[in-house]
């Protein structure tokens, strides 16, 4: 079943998510297909910038609570992203949750429409923000950080930009990104090759640091008997045992 769809126009590749019974959360299938996707899209020299975007009301749910990637996967999605020698945008018209915003924080800009909400639930199923910490941290604002972690609060799209979760955000979202296509439009391959390199080192030093450590946590989270009963009082609409 084919859950990322792929479609070009003038230099630019489209990869939509397209998964929309889930949420287009991260299965085992939409992460593989995604990493299909980016790399063939980072071999074609036809392609300048590449665009992820989604069906359906949500960009992404996180991690597929019934079918979810390895964590190496994951990782390995999230590298793929920050090392690709060609910008890669994401454009969010509806809700990202959790391992969702990861992709945004490995996406080089990232744009939504105002109607767009956020929110880092993680903690309210007994685990942590842990893989997607690697690209977020380095680039977002820490103490915003500290309270969306922690409270696993939803917020809005301004509240998104400002933080440093996206690049920007108006009521049409294609608007927004119209600018910015056509500048990586006007731009040479080689310099946009370069400057991205220049961007993402300090990224990508985190990774090559933390990402064993981080991939560790959150395989042990998800095995914990918390995250068990977190995640079945998710699937059955119910509080968690913790609530109070």
């Amino acid at each position: 079943m084919t859950v990322v769809h792929t479609a070009y126009d003038r230099a630019v590749t489209t990869l939509t998510l397209d998964s929309p019974d889930n949420r287009n959360a991260l299965s085992a299938a939409l992460v593989e297909q995604l990493a299909d996707g980016l790399t063939r899209s980072g071999k074609d020299s036809d392609v300048r910038a590449i665009v992820l975007t989604h069906t359906g009301n949500t960009f992404c749910a996180g991690a597929d609570l019934r079918d979810p990637p390895h964590p190496d996967a994951l990782v390995g999605l999230l590298r793929q992203i920050v090392e690709l020698r060609k910008p890669v945008l994401a454009r969010v018209t509806g809700h990202v949750r959790a391992g969702g915003l990861g992709l945004l924080g490995a996406c080089d800009i990232a744009a939504a429409s105002k109607e767009a909400t956020f929110a880092f639930t993680e903690v309210r199923i007994g685990v942590a923000p842990a893989v997607i910490s690697l690209p977020l941290l380095p680039r977002t604002d820490p103490r915003a950080l500290a309270r969306y972690y922690l409270t696993g609060e939803r917020f809005d799209a301004a509240e998104a930009v400002r933080t440093g979760l996206l690049t920007a955000t108006g009521d049409d979202v294609d608007a927004v990104l119209a600018p910015v296509l056509d500048g990586l439009r006007r731009a040479s391959p080689q310099g946009l090759a370069a400057t991205k390199e220049l961007l993402t080192a300090k990224v990508l030093e985190t990774f090559d640091r933390d990402a064993a450590e981080l991939t560790a946590l959150s395989a042990r989270l998800f095995s914990s008997a918390q995250a068990r009963e977190g995640m079945t009082a998710f699937l059955e609409r119910r509080d968690p045992a913790w609530v109070v």
